[in-house]
C-alpha cells in the first residue's frame, strides 16, 4: 500500500522521543525520564474556569484568531513579562499548542527550496515541518563548551543566498541551554544584516533558572522580523489542553491565520477560557513559581548525580531537561538507551533524536517526582558503572 503514500512522508523518520517511551510503557516496573510533560496538575482555578464555561454552554466556535479576551490577556502578559507589545486585534493568533504555531509560521514563510536554519540539538518537529512545506532544513550545530548557545560565527557559517528563516529554540529542548540578552544582541546583528526572519520558540520561557528570560523580539530591529511562539503547556501544566499562540507583525499573523482557518478553524473554546484564567488569575505568578522552584531543585539533583557517576553533564539553565554526555562509556547514544531500557528498565532519549550532533549524549527529563528521578538515577548508575571507561 506504500505506493499510495507521499514519498516525503514515507522517508520521514518517526519521532525519536516516542520510540523508547512506548517500549517502556509495556514493561512492568519501568521508569521513564523520556517525555517532557509536567507532573503537576493544571491549577484548580484554571480547570474550574473551563468547567464553568462548559456548564454555561459556552462551547461554540470562537473567532479564528481566538477569543479577544484571551488575546488581550496574552498581549498584557507578553508586555509585562518580556517587554514586547502586540496589538491583540491583529498581531496575536491563538493556536492549537505552540506546535501548530511552528507549522503555521513555516508554511506562511517558506517557498520550495528556501533554506531554514535550525539550531541543533533541538526539538524533533522542526525539520519535518520544514520538509513538509518544501523547505530545506540547514542545521547549526551548537556545542556543550559554549553552553549550547548560538554564536554569531556559527550562524554566519550556515547562511547562504537561499536562507529565509532561523528557528531559535531557547530555552532549549533537549539541552536546557538559554540565550541571555547579550547573546541575542550579538546574533541579531547577523540576522538583520542578512535579512533573515526569526521564528522564536519560547515555550519554556517561564522555566528559566538564575535569571529572567529575554525575547529576541525585544531587541532593536528584531520586532519587525520575529514571530514569537509560546503556549500554556509547560509553565501552566496544560499539555493536554492544546493551547498556544503566535505573536508578531500583522502581515505574518494575517497569513498564518489564513492557513489556520482551513486546517483548524479555532483552538478549543473551553481551553481558551482556561487560558484566560491562567494568565489573569490572581494565583498566576504563584502557580509558576511553585513549579519553577520544584524543577530547579530536581535540576540540581540530577546534574549532581550524573557528575558523581563520572559523566560530563552541562548544567541547564532552562526547560526541564538535562543532556549528559555518555562518551566515557564508549557507547553510541541509541545503543546506550536501548541497553539501559532492557537492563535497568529506565527509558531516556538518545541525543541523536535531536540532530546528528546529539551523538554521544542522552536527554533526561526531570519533569517527574523526586522519588522516580532518584530511583531512575540509581538504576542508571548501576548501568554506567558497568560500561564507563
Amino acid at each position: 500500500m506504500s505506493k499510495y503514500i507521499a514519498k516525503g512522508i514515507i522517508d520521514m523518520p518517526s519521532s525519536g522521543i516516542r520510540e523508547f517511551f512506548d517500549v517502556a510503557n509495556m514493561m512492568k516496573d519501568a521508569i521513564s525520564l523520556g517525555v517532557g510533560e509536567p507532573d503537576f496538575e493544571t491549577p484548580w482555578h484554571v480547570r474550574e474556569a473551563a468547567i464553568s464555561s462548559i456548564e454555561k454552554g459556552l462551547t461554540s466556535y470562537s473567532s479564528n484568531t481566538g477569543m479577544i479576551e484571551l488575546r488581550e490577556a496574552i498581549s498584557d502578559y507578553l508586555d509585562e513579562r518580556y517587554d514586547i507589545q502586540y496589538a491583540p486585534e491583529h498581531q496575536i493568533l491563538v493556536t492549537i499548542g505552540a506546535s501548530e504555531g511552528i507549522d503555521l509560521a513555516l508554511r506562511a514563510l517558506v517557498n520550495p527550496g528556501d533554506e531554514v536554519l535550525v539550531v541543533e540539538p533541538s526539538y524533533v518537529s522542526y525539520k519535518p515541518c520544514i520538509t513538509m512545506c518544501g523547505g530545506i532544513a540547514v542545521p547549526i550545530v551548537t556545542k556543550a563548551e559554549n553552553e549550547f548557545r548560538l554564536t554569531p560565527d556559527e550562524l554566519k557559517a550556515c547562511i547562504t543566498p537561499k536562507t529565509k528563516a532561523l528557528i531559535l529554540p531557547y530555552p532549549n529542548n533537549p539541552t536546557g541551554g538559554i540565550m541571555e540578552i547579550d547573546d541575542l544582541a550579538a546574533i541579531s546583528k547577523v540576522i538583520i544584516e542578512n535579512d533573515i526572519i526569526v521564528i522564536s520558540d519560547e515555550i519554556y520561557s517561564e522555566l528559566t533558572y538564575g535569571g529572567r528570560h529575554a525575547s529576541i523580539a525585544s531587541l532593536p530591529g528584531m520586532y519587525e522580523r520575529t514571530i514569537v511562539l509560546n503556549g500554556f503547556s509547560k509553565a501552566f501544566a496544560m499539555t493536554g489542553w492544546r493551547l498556544g499562540y503566535a505573536a508578531g507583525p500583522e502581515e505574518f499573523i494575517y497569513n498564518m491565520n489564513k492557513i489556520h482557518q482551513y486546517i483548524a478553524m479555532c483552538a478549543p473554546t473551553p481551553s481558551q477560557f482556561a487560558g484566560i484564567e491562567a494568565l489573569r488569575g490572581a494565583d498566576r505568578d504563584n502557580d509558576i513559581e511553585i513549579m519553577r522552584e520544584a524543577y530547579d531543585a530536581r535540576r540540581k539533583l540530577i546534574v549532581g548525580r550524573f557528575r558523581q557517576m563520572g559523566l560530563d553533564c552541562f548544567e541547564p539553565r532552562g526547560a526541564f531537561y538535562v543532556f549528559p554526555s555518555i562518551q566515557k562509556t564508549g557507547m553510541k547514544s541509541k545503543d546506550f538507551c536501548k541497553e539501559l531500557l532492557y537492563d535497568q528498565k529506565v527509558a531516556v532519549v538518545p541525543g541523536t533524536a535531536f540532530g546528528e550532533c546529539g551523538e554521544g549524549f542522552i536527554r533526561c527529563s526531570y519533569a517527574y517526582s523526586v522519588e522516580n528521578i532518584e530511583e531512575a538515577l540509581d538504576r542508571i548508575e548501576i548501568f554506567v558503572k558497568k560500561h564507563i571507561k
